[in-house]
């Protein structure tokens, strides 16, 4: 007892060293508990992606070949060490034969899309630049109709995974999220997704899988880092800065635009069996006796564009990606432009929101859907782009919508969250 007694009176004579040891001690039970927790969902993913790699294969079957582009520089250096902790062993255990490709530069996965050879599947290991750049090197190719039926797997490494929300399960924690998008992979269930081809006068068409946004709001989110040290309140600091510089912050162009269009059903992913041999016989007889008439050729329409003049805050062009199992009954992309008469409260409140989820518009914006845009800006001052979180110089482009252009893995929890949303 006397042991006891003499403790805490230790205690209270050094309570400051008594605090900071607590407060230490608490943090590092608190990270020990954290990376253990790490542990037990890296260990339930293997054990998963095992069951995989037990299932038999016929001996004329061969493995399936995986290849992974890897931009090590994402998420500030750290997602090589991501990858190796969380992802590949994953595709270890489930029998795949995995090549590595890793980047050493900008723009470097555009070249090694023109040179790979086919594969079962392609990876992306990265942000929303290392998967921008994947499928515009992609889409370069000559080959690009037969080489884009290869379906693709996202493993969101990045600072920005914008596409991660549409296809993966949402999770504060980054080894499930990197561990749960592993294993929609090898689940092997794809969902069909929206490009846009955007193309300027002169430069090779870029693509994007979340759309182009250009304005006030698009300039402000790329400064917010500089403002680092005022913690919770620097996206609202950024924004109220940028009206001391200059307001309004209003931007001119104008928009031609085609209407949307049906959107055809779904074809089947299984041949029809073939008719017997008699109904084969039948048939051939009919058509030699009575031969079908041919149909008149179809004369094509020639594009009907409409053109608006704007004056607005800002202006995105995006895909529908954020929900891809959504039924629809046209195929389109979405003209949003935010109106000009915001008071400068209003600036900061919607900026915030727009920091948090760039996709988001206003109930005040105006929004067009359209199969093809074509946006005429001025020739001076036009700035930047954001085309899928990446930066680009802006200048007069037409933005194409490819429908179901590509297929990607999907997690079939997520999936069905999607259709929930729908009903």
């Amino acid at each position: 007892m006397a042991r006891v007694v003499k403790v805490f009176v230790t205690l209270r004579n050094h309570w400051k060293k008594s605090t900071v040891a607590a407060c230490a001690l608490s943090y590092g039970g608190h990270w020990l508990y954290g990376k253990h927790c790490d542990n037990l969902l890296r260990r339930d993913a293997c054990l998963a992606a095992r069951e995989f790699g037990r299932q038999q294969i016929s001996p004329q079957e061969q493995l399936k070949k995986a290849t992974v582009i890897l931009n090590p520089a994402a998420c500030r250096g750290k997602a090589n060490n991501l990858f190796e902790k969380n992802a590949a062993p994953i595709l270890h255990l489930a029998g795949m034969e995995v090549t590595l490709v890793k980047t050493d530069y900008e723009g470097q996965a555009k070249k090694l899309m023109e040179l790979m050879e086919q594969t079962d599947m392609l990876i992306v290991a990265g942000g929303d630049g290392t998967l921008q750049e994947v499928i515009t090197g992609l889409l370069r190719r000559a080959d690009h109709e037969s080489f884009s039926k290869t379906p693709i797997g996202f493993i969101p490494l990045g600072s920005h995974n914008s596409l991660s929300e549409s296809l993966h399960i949402l999770s504060d924690n980054q080894v499930k999220r990197i561990t749960s998008a592993t294993l929609s992979i090898l689940q092997g269930e794809t969902v069909p997704l929206d490009v846009l081809q955007i193309k300027g006068e002169k430069e090779q068409p870029v693509f994007a899988l979340i759309g182009l946004r250009w304005g006030a709001f698009r300039d402000v989110a790329s400064t917010i880092k500089k403002y680092w040290y005022l913690g919770p309140l620097k996206i609202k600091a950024a924004h109220w800065f940028s009206t001391l510089r200059e307001w309004p912050q209003v931007h001119e162009a104008s928009v031609s635009y085609m209407a949307p269009t049906l959107r055809p059903p779904d074809l089947p992913e299984q041949k029809p069996q073939r008719p017997n041999l008699m109904y084969r016989i039948a048939r051939r007889l009919k058509n030699y006796w009575y031969p079908p008439i041919p149909e008149p050729p179809k004369v094509e329409e020639p594009e009907r564009w409409d053109e608006r003049t704007l004056s607005t805050l800002e202006l995105s062009i995006q895909t529908r990606n954020k929900n891809p199992v959504q039924t629809r009954i046209d195929d389109s992309l979405l003209v949003c432009v935010e109106p000009d008469s915001f008071t400068v409260g209003d600036f900061i409140t919607v900026g915030e929101k727009k920091a948090e989820d760039s996709t988001s518009f206003t109930r005040q914006s105006l929004k067009l859907e359209a199969s093809a845009c074509r946006l005429n800006l001025p020739e001076e001052g036009a700035g930047f782009y954001n085309i899928d979180n990446e930066e680009y110089e802006a200048m007069s482009v037409e933005v194409r919508l490819l429908p179901r252009k590509l297929r990607f893995f999907c997690s079939a929890e997520r999936r069905e969250q999607l259709l929930t949303q729908v009903l």
